[in-house]
């Protein structure tokens, strides 16, 4: 018999963007309606690298939250090459911060003040590791001479593997996986490893973005892959493996700026995040696995109470809306113009 109601434990998203300023007013709520928690990404104009200006960019966010709503912002901060001990120590004992972000330079959107030598942190890494600081991870190289669709499995096999063989007490989560080779990763390591995934790497494969001409709004980074890695995740996702769960990745850009003559990465996918997996476990026959990958798993890893408070589900169809009035002007919403068979009641 088919399904018409889901209700599940309030669920987080350990992977998300904000921006800053006026966006917050629209992104803000978009999330803060839906998840209980989320990781706040830091690569903003400046960078949020320290444990102070993370605590101002989270009251900008509390200012935005809808009246009466609960949802905790959990703050990452910039990883850099001159990120001090000092700082890791004030991070671990503030409780609103989460963690550190690894991005490679010039990786994505806002990288640039990123890592440039992933082996000249090893101080570093030994006191998250210490300290149990969990290192959030953008797995990809940069160079020119590594083809942009096997940047993933070089970074994992340059870097993150030798960082683990000297490091192996470090809580480290592969964010918004894309490959067969990072499942196989994770699944390889110790329980201090982790991974977050995408609706869009999950729903999509490269063919959604190139074939019938190039789709802006499906461009992200790490780029979408073959189909076949593409069925690697959606078989991790429902596989009740605890070291895969949630990470929209949301990622708001203005449509002027995603449909140029040179794009910005990223798929806003908050306004209609939790109906977007809903829409892939039931693809999956595997709807009974939501709870856990969306409300359960990351909360375990991360050392959180699960939400003791509940969303509900319903199988309704509606179409996500053509474009979101922001700020900054319009927003193109991944899965804009199309059906979901659930929405939140």
């Amino acid at each position: 018999m088919q399904v018409s109601e889901l209700t599940i434990p309030t669920p987080d998203d350990w992977h998300l963007h904000l921006r800053d300023g006026e966006l917050l007013a629209t992104t803000v709520p978009a999330t803060a309606e839906v998840f209980s928690r989320a990781v706040i990404m830091p690569n903003l104009v400046p960078p949020v690298t320290t444990v102070e200006l993370a605590q101002q960019y989270r009251q900008r966010i509390l200012e935005n939250r809808p009246h009466g709503n609960q949802f905790e912002p959990l703050m990452a901060l910039y990883l850099t090459q001159n990120t001090a001990l000092e700082t890791v120590r004030a991070a671990a004992a503030d409780p609103n911060i989460i963690g550190f972000k690894l991005y490679p330079s010039g990786a994505t959107t806002n990288s640039d003040a990123g890592v440039t030598n992933v082996d000249g942190l090893d101080d570093v890494f030994a006191e998250m590791a210490k300290l149990q600081v969990p290192l959030l991870v953008h797995g990809e190289v940069t160079t020119a001479d590594i083809d942009i669709f096997d940047r993933e499995k070089v970074f994992i096999d340059r870097h993150l593997r030798p960082l683990l063989q000297r490091h192996p007490k470090l809580k480290l989560v592969l964010e918004h996986i894309t490959t067969a080779d990072a499942v196989k990763f994770v699944e390889e390591q110790g329980e201090n490893v982790a991974a977050t995934i995408t609706p869009q790497h999950l729903l999509m494969n490269r063919n959604d973005l190139l074939v019938g001409g190039v789709r802006p709004h499906n461009y992200c980074l790490p780029i979408l892959k073959r189909r076949d890695h593409q069925l690697e995740l959606r078989r991790a996702a429902v596989s009740g493996n605890p070291k895969f769960f949630l990470g929209t990745d949301s990622a708001p850009h203005a449509q002027s700026k995603k449909e140029t003559a040179c794009g910005c990465a990223g798929c806003y996918s908050a306004p209609a995040a939790l109906p977007l997996y809903a829409e892939f476990f039931e693809q999956m026959n595997a709807l009974e696995k939501l709870a856990d990958f969306a409300s359960g798993f990351g909360a375990d890893f991360y050392g959180y109470a699960r939400a003791t408070s509940c969303v509900t589900l319903v199988r309704k169809p509606w179409r996500v809306p053509e474009t979101v009035m922001t700020a900054v002007g319009p927003m193109v919403p991944y899965w804009a113009g199309e059906i979901l068979n659930w929405q939140l009641k």
